[in-house]
């Protein structure tokens, strides 16, 4: 006979009150009522739990009870498949969004400078963990990561949101690679379909004709030691403000003229070597009583223990009066103009900046061939630099063919 749930709010008899179909309510001496379903799947009988009455009231258990019986028909045992769907739940609650990405930071941590790290990780905190971080990452849809990576572009920040939607990509591939997720539902977010096009922005740079009253205010500017030392140093290098920032004395071989940057703190991930004109070395002489008592070259005057921070070179240059017109990484587009236009090597001047040769063989002959050049080079525009400033006009060489 089956059950009603007048009979159930009734019972006082301890044991099995069968309804049909293989379910029943299990009463116990200690007064607990638990639903479960006897059936039998590759010859042997086993039991599923479907909760506590009155919690689980008559008509939730038969609807557990049909769906158990429908799994049955189709060949599969109900009990392996809520094993099954408990493992996946239990993955997928251990898989989210944030958790994962914070895996896939660790790893790359590495291959990253501490600053790309952490401007990486603010990214995702500011734009896309709020909303999707404590999801699952295999239950997010492609759709919502485009919601997330628009509302960046919304807000006028278009290249910020290229970066983002390609950080969320790499996420997921990290995570099929290692198997924290099945497949990589956002293979298809392709940016130049999902953003608006937008034209590239180089960073400011000054003109030639500027040089002189530039280098008069850095002559003249009242900031910091280590800020004016370090911009003179960029320029001198024409290296990228960041390695100059990160400098390390054991860099540094004075007696030969030469700075090696290790290939972890360049962006290429390809150690490159700087040889030094005179005026560089005179920069690392006026920092010997500064510094070199210290790991790093130009450490913030304020944490000797961490360089000068990013945004130091650029606030130094807008109180000089060149905010938003001249930026510190201009110097190396600044250098690469004049280079060309006073007729040195195309080549030299490339090698001298660290822009990576694609043609594997041209490369290697870079690498081999063109210090003695870039010496000369760099000797040249330190000279024009002391040049432009005396308001002399360098004159230009020859072509190096």
């Amino acid at each position: 006979m089956k059950l009603t749930d007048a009979k159930l709010r009734t019972l006082t008899e301890p044991g099995k009150h069968f309804d049909g179909g293989g379910l029943y309510l299990e009463l116990t001496k200690a007064g607990g009522r638990y639903w479960r379903m006897k059936y039998r799947h590759g010859g042997k009988e086993k039991r599923l739990a479907f909760g506590v009455y009155p919690a689980v009231g008559l008509k939730d258990a038969r609807a557990l009870a049909a769906a158990a019986r429908e799994v049955l028909q189709a060949g599969d045992d109900p009990g392996q498949q809520r094993k099954a769907e408990k493992a996946k739940a239990a993955h997928e609650s251990a898989n989210t969004l944030q958790a994962v990405a914070a895996d896939w930071m660790k790893h790359q941590a590495s291959r990253w400078e501490a600053e790309t790290a952490g401007r990486i990780r603010a990214s995702l905190e500011a734009d896309v963990f709020p909303t999707l971080g404590a999801r699952a990452m295999a239950g997010i849809k492609p759709g919502e990561v485009m919601a997330a990576v628009k509302k960046i572009e919304a807000r006028g920040a278009g290249d910020q949101a290229g970066r983002v939607l390609q950080r969320v990509k790499a996420i997921y591939r990290w995570a099929v690679t290692h198997e924290r997720i099945e497949a990589n539902p956002m293979l298809d977010l392709v940016p130049a379909e999902i953003l608006k096009p937008r034209e590239v922005q180089h960073r400011a740079a000054l003109a030639p004709a500027e040089l002189p009253a530039f280098l008069a205010k850095l002559d003249a500017y009242e900031g910091e030691p280590h800020t004016v030392q370090a911009l003179r140093m960029v320029m001198l290098t024409a290296t990228r403000p960041g390695e100059v920032r990160g400098a390390r004395w054991a860099e540094f071989d004075l007696a030969a003229g030469l700075w090696v940057i290790p290939a972890e703190r360049m962006k290429m991930r390809s150690e490159h070597r700087v040889p030094l004109s005179r005026q560089a070395l005179e920069v690392l002489e006026a920092m010997q009583p500064l510094s070199g008592h210290r790991e790093l070259v130009f450490p913030s005057p304020t944490y000797p223990s961490k360089p000068l921070s990013e945004n130091t070179f650029n606030s130094a240059m807008a109180r000089m009066g060149y905010k938003y017109t001249a930026t510190a990484h201009g110097f190396r587009a600044l250098f690469s103009t004049v280079a060309n236009e006073c007729g040195w090597n195309p080549d030299v001047i490339e090698r001298q900046l660290a822009h990576m040769e694609r043609n594997k063989i041209r490369a290697a002959y870079h690498r081999s061939t063109y210090m003695d050049e870039r010496s000369r080079l760099m000797q040249w525009w330190a000279d024009y630099l002391d040049g432009r400033k005396a308001g002399n006009v360098v004159p230009f060489p020859q072509r190096v063919a």
